[in-house]
């Protein structure tokens, strides 16, 4: 089970990005609205055969990105102890899903690393996660090792003395 769905890939970072960076190599670039269809599982009557086989090429190799975002974040859950795949999926794993796909959608782009907003939230979220891992942050409310970590019982061996036994030393 994937934890980012095509469409929270429609809606950011969008179309238009992922027709420009997941289109074959040396292809031409799918055409952002039938990206855009393709992703929301709209109609795409409208377009030539071979622009649908190229929009569904383009969207495996998203898929293949996003296949190994979820195994990388599946790496970091399993050593804190959490049950994969998570279902409900939690809103910052989708994040991280998104960001690590991204970076990797966008191997080949040239940019200063320092300042470059991809490259920051791949990072981030490599980081959230070894935190994660660590124990150290948290999914949120929804957070089932952190419930099962919370719940503290004490037990302790039975009472000696009672009310009654005790009212005799009065």
């Amino acid at each position: 089970m994937a934890y980012l769905k095509h469409i929270d890939l429609a809606e950011r970072p969008g179309a238009k990005e992922l027709a420009q960076i997941a289109s074959a190599e040396h292809g031409d670039i799918v055409e952002s609205a039938l990206m855009d269809a393709t992703l929301r599982g709209a109609d795409r009557s409208a377009w030539l055969p071979e622009a649908i086989t190229q929009a569904d090429a383009t969207v495996a190799r998203i898929d293949n990105a996003v296949a190994e975002a979820d195994a990388t974040i599946d790496g970091f859950l399993t050593r804190r102890g959490y049950v994969l795949p998570l279902f409900p999926v939690p809103t910052i794993v989708t994040g991280w899903s998104r960001a690590i796909a991204r970076y990797l959608l966008h191997k080949n782009r040239q940019s200063m690393e320092s300042t470059d907003p991809i490259v920051r939230d791949y990072r981030d979220a490599l980081k959230l996660l070894g935190l994660t891992a660590e124990g150290k942050f948290s999914l949120g409310a929804t957070d089932t090792v952190v419930a099962a970590a919370a719940d503290v019982r004490f037990t302790s061996d039975p009472a000696v003395f009672d009310r009654r036994e005790l009212k005799a030393f009065r």
